[in-house]
């Protein structure tokens, strides 16, 4: 059996180059923050530089871990599938950092850091969303899911996705303004939860075809665009309409979110229609094979 502490190594206990990878990558932000810790030490608070960015983090990871399933049929790659859970570990990881570094920034004051919590509706929503987090990370063993049975732990674990919705207004209500990378984060996680409604809607195993995938795309985009439009509407009273129109408007120096859910979709578009070329191919060529033996 494969030592639990050696995350390198894949169930057969081989050492495993998409587990290496993915470690590195769950390793980059605190390699950048240690390569930025001289810039940190200088800012106003550097606390609070330290409370973001592990923040950032945990939302990332959170939202790289709920697209390791779709990539993983997209991609026809199932391999992937086995990082999912080293990542969704890797997202509580740095939730906790985010949490810890809170505590220290209101020198422990246990006091005062329960009255933020209950009283701040954004640090309430966040502090929900780190301890379903936490139980979902202790929940997260072979031991556990053995414990627990396979259904339970799947309905546990689909808790993911209202911790998700958490975090993402936790974000939100970070920022006094409307910004762009909180609406763009919102539109992945509205494509990855589309994503699985027509995965269920569809009710088979197979990869949804590329049509819908280009589908999905364009509506979450556009959901993005008048979400955005609305949101920036009210904040600068004015019609929501001249905001969708502006959107045309093109600048490099600030390309809309909206653009950029869309130029994700097609990236996935682009990379399940190869894929599946690909997949058609082999099958032909099996097939080819095995007629010819």
């Amino acid at each position: 059996m494969r030592h639990p502490l050696k995350v390198w190594r894949d169930p057969s206990d081989h050492i495993s180059a998409l587990r290496i990878v993915t470690l590195m990558c769950l390793f980059a932000p605190l390699s950048k923050a240690t390569y930025d810790s001289d810039a940190i030490r200088v800012d106003a608070r550097p606390i609070t530089e330290l409370i973001h960015r592990t923040g950032d983090w945990a939302l990332i990871f959170l939202l790289v871990a709920l697209a390791v399933r779709p990539l993983s049929r997209i991609l026809r790659f199932n391999r992937l599938l086995d990082v999912r859970r080293m990542i969704g570990v890797g997202a509580f990881a740095y939730a906790a950092a985010h949490f810890t570094l809170y505590i220290v920034d209101l020198m422990f004051d246990w006091r005062e850091i329960a009255s933020e919590i209950v009283h701040r509706n954004r640090l309430t929503l966040g502090f929900v969303a780190f301890l379903s987090l936490t139980a979902l990370a202790a929940t997260s063993t072979n031991g556990m899911v053995r414990r627990l049975g396979i259904k339970r732990w799947q309905r546990l674990h689909q808790a993911i996705y209202l911790i998700g919705l958490l975090v993402l207004i936790h974000y939100f209500l970070r920022f006094k303004l409307i910004e762009s990378t909180p609406i763009f984060a919102t539109g992945l996680f509205g494509w990855l939860i589309g994503y699985r409604l027509l995965v269920w809607w569809r009710k088979t195993g197979n990869e949804l075809p590329t049509w819908m995938l280009l589908a999905l795309s364009g509506v979450i985009a556009a959901l993005t665009f008048i979400a955005e439009a609305i949101a920036l509407g009210i904040q600068a009273n004015v019609s929501p309409l001249r905001v969708l129109q502006s959107a045309f408007d093109f600048d490099f120096d600030m390309i809309r979110p909206g653009w950029l859910v869309l130029g994700a979709g097609l990236i996935v578009v682009v990379l399940d229609f190869m894929c599946a070329r690909f997949a058609k191919q082999r099958r032909v060529a099996r097939r080819v094979e095995h007629l010819a033996a």
